[in-house]
């Protein structure tokens, strides 16, 4: 039986899985060196051979890398990407030539909803829209178990849609995206900015629900936002589902004062979308990535 192997490309680690007859033989990360696009590379490559090692896996495996950017399939580059050493390199290419061997490579959100599709929440439905918000908003859709990619290879990409043309500017150039304000890192930093209190987001989240009333309107704000912007996907893409991925998925009011919000921006007057909590966790992002090779 072929050995399926995954590794997740992350901005403090990279991990890898091995996994044969649907039962994982081995999963092991290490810290990513990402100072140069060399020392990514390298980091893949030991990673790879530490777990060759361990588990002596024969040539008769499919391996699969998700990365934290966009896999041009057109130039071969990768683009957009937060590890931005990567940016403009053929990825691909280059690590087939240093393990001989070929490679599939996916960006990590739709590594995320595919293994959520196949193996976690969503796996009794067929069209998934996958959502990860936590130091970043990424996304990923699912078309009959498949990752569908669009014509640029950008589907899913909720996470830079302005929601406010006259918000700060993303590092992606555009006005108020999303991420600015559903992801972790935006949530601390748009708090900083309305209140001049540094505070991490558990420490918020606290706070209003102790009733805390600067708290309160700024949660309530990002509830807004949120229903706002998964109200959007659900009128555009009507999936089968939403499965919730990252660290904020952790918030359990986003499945009920959240998900009322969606009802009030859904070009429907009674949805049943339902909006699920990932199953794997942390694992979704390389178990996706070993997936690939099916």
């Amino acid at each position: 039986m072929k050995y399926q192997i995954g590794i997740d490309l992350g901005g403090t680690k990279t991990e890898i899985i091995v996994i044969q007859n649907q039962t994982i033989l081995l999963r092991k990360r290490i810290p990513t060196k990402k100072d140069s696009y060399e020392s990514i590379l390298n980091t893949i490559v030991e990673l790879f051979y530490i777990a060759k090692k361990d588990i002596s896996f024969h040539s008769d495996f499919s391996l699969g890398i998700g990365i934290p950017g966009i896999y041009d399939f057109r130039t071969e580059n990768v683009i957009n990407a937060n590890t931005t050493v990567l940016i403009g390199r053929n990825l691909k290419k280059d690590l087939e030539e240093k393990l001989q061997h070929p490679i599939f490579i996916e960006n990590d959100a739709n590594c995320f909803a595919l293994a959520e599709a196949t193996l976690g929440a969503a796996k009794e439905y067929q069209n998934i829209f996958g959502i990860i918000m936590g130091t970043g908003c990424g996304g990923g859709i699912i078309i009959n178990k498949k990752i569908y990619h669009g014509r640029h290879g950008i589907a899913g990409e909720w996470g830079h849609f302005s929601i406010d043309p006259n918000g700060p500017k993303c590092w992606c150039g555009n006005l108020g995206c999303i991420e600015l304000y559903l992801s972790g890192s935006g949530l601390e930093k748009h708090y900083f900015n309305q209140t001049q209190t540094n505070r991490k987001l558990p420490e918020i989240i606290q706070l209003y629900r102790e009733g805390d009333p600067i708290a309160s309107q700024f949660f309530n704000q990002f509830l807004e936002n949120f229903g706002r912007a998964v109200g959007g996907i659900i009128s555009i893409i009507d999936p089968d589902v939403i499965v919730l991925g990252g660290g904020l998925s952790n918030i359990e009011e986003l499945y009920t004062l959240g998900y009322e919000r969606i009802k009030k921006y859904t070009f429907h007057p009674r949805i049943t979308t339902p909006l699920l909590k990932n199953q794997l966790g942390d694992s979704a992002g390389v178990i996706g990535a070993a997936l690939l090779g099916i």
